[in-house]
């Protein structure tokens, strides 16, 4: 993998590789030197100096794509190129009024879609500002060196990175320092196991950069570990920014994508049999071919949904701007679907149903006696490590602070460190007494492990070997702490005779456990609320967490889980695929599992056919959220976490989680409604054509009238985005499914044309014959041409009311204006569309189309056939919804 990769370098990018595999052999403080920097960081003056020599940390391939760009991908869509063929088609026939109208269609839908992505793409770089990821580095402050956290477009060549588990790598880099450092670099190298990697200058270069050991590179992330670095490049100049610009990834089709481009298809396929069926018949029964023709290929626009590209656009970038406003931010358009249709949230417990304000309650010693001794070692633990400090780290060092006693710290240096990671599940330090010079190893983990590892125990006022017994009483103490919800970590240490050699893991035996620390975190009054509101959403929420059964099962309890019935990692571990997925549907409650458990989970989930959102914000999740149809992760978690999302919440709630559902639920019905509304229409319009170019002597609406009706239908379905959404459709998943609109049109398509051809007879043989003293074949050619209009304009209007008012009839399950009503913008979108409509046969465009004016009997007869609609279209609705349980 790693050849093939190399092999793609380009002459410029061989410079680079040639720079950083120098950099492998360099001293330290001769590569300081070649950067003019030094251990103390860059001022602000270095900083510019190296930003206008190398250039900024900014990926080419992530720039904002060109308006001009984005304004042809509006245009190019299937829909479009197909009227744009018309289009030519009907120029070749001279046919220069329909080339107008379809190249105004085009443009209109183009436009309004250009205009809603250069929007969204707008929001949505303001909204990804407020989660920038950012990464500490060293510098000079004031001639003061401090380390300081800086977005990541900020670094520049020379800079010094303090990096530590959780982290994103910003930049290619040497180390000059690391302790128990593992890099993932799989995004690179293709391989999943985490690599070892170190501070030491190397004796002998090696070939290629990604087989450095004291070399890591931009977008790996940090699995455990701490380490000082030197930036050696940035941006497009990195092995990570040469392949990038090389070898643009597509992004993944959605299932999202994918039923939207199906249903595309089904609509041009549609259309692709009915224009020539259409021709056939007006050609053979008419005899005039051209005429037919024409006829056809306005039939074909009229059955083309070319607004369906812009609905969609507009849809996703108003649901994810409103989303936005209600502290959720989506970075990926395509994951509102996903987000709406989530039957199961799978979601760690701190900070969600917890209050993610741990704090510290007890200092405890083995007989469960508060004792300083116990804090003190906890607090120099906590405060001199140089890892992620997590949540515990920071309640004993705020706790400390607040009760003022700092002077726990006054007489101690640092010396050392082994940092946490997630298979140990402890941390050490090694601190210096500068009174005394006696030197000890510090360590604080979870009271298994840190059994493990303990030979004995300060029990009694004494030293006594651990046994069988105490250790019993032990766990037995913990046990009922972690029964009240209390979260228990040990304490142990032990001297050591010299500092000369570098401590590590072997050296975490043989330890004397002091106590333990207790800390409680209780759950956020909103939780229970929260929990219920999402089960009445019809999401179901599982907990899967890295703590212990008995605090796990304490809060689960307390919030209304189950916490009861609850499977631990090595339960799941034992488990096969077949066991697992029949578990994950009957137990809501997991706890102790690693990482890898925690995304086996979810996949079983999601291969028993749910939709699955994984909520996360550690390193251990990044996995399970890439494995999640949705990965959900908040402004404060780690980087890795952040990128693996494709929602982030501003607050840590699950109360925001379900305003994000109910927008994404809002954003997929709105776009239900257009796909089958104007497929159940069109579908109704086949009918319609086929039975008048079968009887009438005449086209029953000429080729520039269907255009115009089709323009007028389609800029009132703009207003459809905007519409209101039923609450109780809001309460169910929705899954994408593209079979239900052939039922839905089959089923509802056809009673427009029943009332098509109603319409037909009443113009035919009643109100033309009326109007003009006589039937059709006994009129004259003068009178015959005004028959033929009158016609035209008859069905013009009746199908312009009965297509605009089925989008009433059909936005809700429900009758509507009495148990559901429409948004004031759709209702606006539709009295507009009626009203221009039904007014152009009075006007001199009417007149051009060949209309006349509407006897005003006519008008009382169409509103008894629009009345006769709804109501066989409601009762044809109630029937549809009996027999499939959905409308929409």
């Amino acid at each position: 993998m790693v050849k093939k990769i190399i092999s793609l370098v380009t002459q410029q990018e061989k410079v680079v590789n040639e720079k950083l595999l120098n950099a492998t052999t360099q001293d330290v403080k001769d590569l300081l030197k070649s950067y003019n920097n030094t251990v103390e960081g860059y001022d602000e003056k270095q900083v510019e100096s190296s930003r206008e020599e190398f250039g900024e940390n900014i990926l080419q391939h992530k720039k904002e794509q060109p308006w001009y760009k984005l304004l042809l991908s509006s245009i190019l869509n299937p829909f479009s190129i197909v009227l744009i063929i018309l289009a030519v088609i009907s120029f070749f026939t001279k046919d220069y009024a329909a080339v107008s109208i379809i190249v105004f269609m085009v443009l209109l839908g183009a436009v309004l879609s250009f205009m809603q992505e250069y929007k969204s793409s707008k929001a949505v770089e303001k909204l990804t500002e407020l989660v920038e990821t950012k990464i500490t580095v060293q510098r000079l402050d004031n001639h003061e060196s401090i380390k300081m956290e800086i977005p990541m477009d900020e670094l520049v060549v020379g800079d010094i990175l303090h990096l530590s588990a959780g982290d994103i790598i910003p930049a290619d880099a040497r180390l000059i320092q690391a302790k128990d450092f593992f890099v993932s670099q799989s995004s690179l190298t293709g391989e999943s196991e985490p690599v070892e990697k170190y501070g030491e200058t190397l004796n002998e270069r090696p070939k290629q950069a990604l087989e450095a050991n004291n070399l890591v590179f931009m977008g790996c992330n940090i699995i455990s570990g701490s380490a000082q670095a030197i930036v050696i490049t940035i941006g497009s100049n990195t092995i990570f920014g040469n392949i990038a610009n090389q070898l643009q990834e597509k992004p993944v089709i959605t299932s999202f994508e994918k039923g939207v481009n199906s249903v595309s298809w089904i609509f041009i396929r549609f259309m692709l049999i009915m224009a020539p069926v259409v021709l056939l018949l007006n050609g053979f029964t008419k005899g005039n071919w051209l005429e037919a023709f024409l006829f056809a290929l306005s039939v074909a626009v009229g059955l083309t949904p070319e607004m369906l590209p812009m609905i969609v656009s507009v849809n996703l970038a108003k649901g994810a701007i409103a989303m936005s406003k209600k502290k959720v931010i989506v970075k990926k358009l395509n994951a509102i679907q996903n987000f709406g249709a989530m039957d199961v949230l799978c979601t760690d417990k701190t900070g969600t149903i917890t209050q993610d304000k741990v704090s510290l309650k007890y200092y405890l010693n083995i007989h469960g006696q508060e004792d300083d001794r116990i804090l003190r070692h906890g607090f120099l633990n906590s405060y001199y490590q140089t890892g992620l400090k997590n949540l515990m780290d920071i309640a004993i060092i705020n706790h400390v602070q607040d009760s003022e006693q700092q002077d726990l710290f006054n007489n101690y240096k640092k010396i050392d460190e082994i940092p946490f990671d997630f298979n140990r599940r402890r941390m050490s330090v090694v601190v210096e007494n500068t009174t005394n010079e006696s030197v000890q190893l510090i360590t604080k983990g979870a009271i298994e492990e840190m059994l493990s590892i303990c030979t004995h125990a300060e029990y009694a006022d004494s030293i006594e070997e651990l046994t069988d017994e105490i250790r019993k009483e032990i766990l037995n103490r913990c046990y009922e702490y972690n029964e009240q919800g209390f979260r228990v970590l040990g304490i142990a240490h032990k001297n050591l005779p010299s500092i000369d050699s570098v401590i590590s893991v072997d050296d975490e035996q043989g330890m004397v456990l002091l106590g333990y620390l207790a800390f409680f975190d209780p759950p956020k009054e909103s939780t229970k609320d929260a929990l219920n509101a999402l089960h009445e959403y019809g999401v179901n929420v599982k907990v899967l967490t890295g703590d212990n059964d008995a605090v796990t099962r304490y809060i689960c309890n307390q919030v209304g889980l189950n916490g009861n019935n609850i499977i631990l990692g090595e339960m799941v571990e034992a488990m096969d695929d077949a066991e697992l997925k029949k578990c994950v549907e009957e137990v809501d409650v997991f706890a102790k599992l690693s990482p890898a458990q925690k995304t086996r989970i979810v996949e079983a989930l999601r291969n028993d056919g749910h939709t699955v959102g994984f909520m996360g914000d550690g390193i251990n999740d990044a996995s399970a959220m890439k494995m999640a149809d949705v990965g959900i992760s908040v402004d404060s978690a780690v980087d890795i976490a952040k990128e693996s999302a494709s929602i982030i919440l501003l607050e840590k709630d699950l109360m925001v989680l379900e305003n994000g559902i109910i927008e994404g639920r809002k954003t997929y019905a709105n776009i239900m409604k257009y796909i089958k509304i104007t497929a159940s229409s069109n579908f109704g319009n086949m009918f319609s054509i086929l039975v008048a170019s079968a009887f009438l002597p005449f086209m029953p609406m000429l080729p520039l009238q269907i255009l115009i009706l089709n323009l007028i239908y389609d800029i009132s379905c703009t207003a459809i985005p905007w519409d209101n959404v039923d609450e109780d459709y809001l309460k169910k998943p929705k899954q994408w499914d593209a079979s239900s609109i052939s039922k839905f049109m089959i089923y509802i398509g056809p009673t427009s044309s029943i009332f098509d051809i109603l319409t037909y007879a009443i113009l035919f043989f009643g109100v033309c014959p009326f109007v003009f003293g006589g039937a059709y074949h006994t009129l004259d050619p003068a009178k015959q041409l005004l028959f033929v209009g009158l016609f035209q304009t008859g069905w013009f209007v009746e199908s312009l009311w009965t297509q605009t008012s089925i989008i009433h009839m059909l936005r809700s399950s429900k009758t509507p204006f009495v148990h559901t009503f429409p948004s004031k913008q759709l209702i606006f979108g539709t009295t507009f569309g009626i009203i221009v409509g039904t007014i152009l046969p009075m006007t001199g465009l009417g007149k051009t189309l060949n209309m006349v004016q509407l006897p005003f009997t006519y008008y009382f007869i169409l509103l008894g056939i629009i009345i006769m609609y709804m109501i066989v279209v409601t009762n044809m609705k109630r029937i549809y919804i009996r027999k499939f349980k959905e409308l929409l």
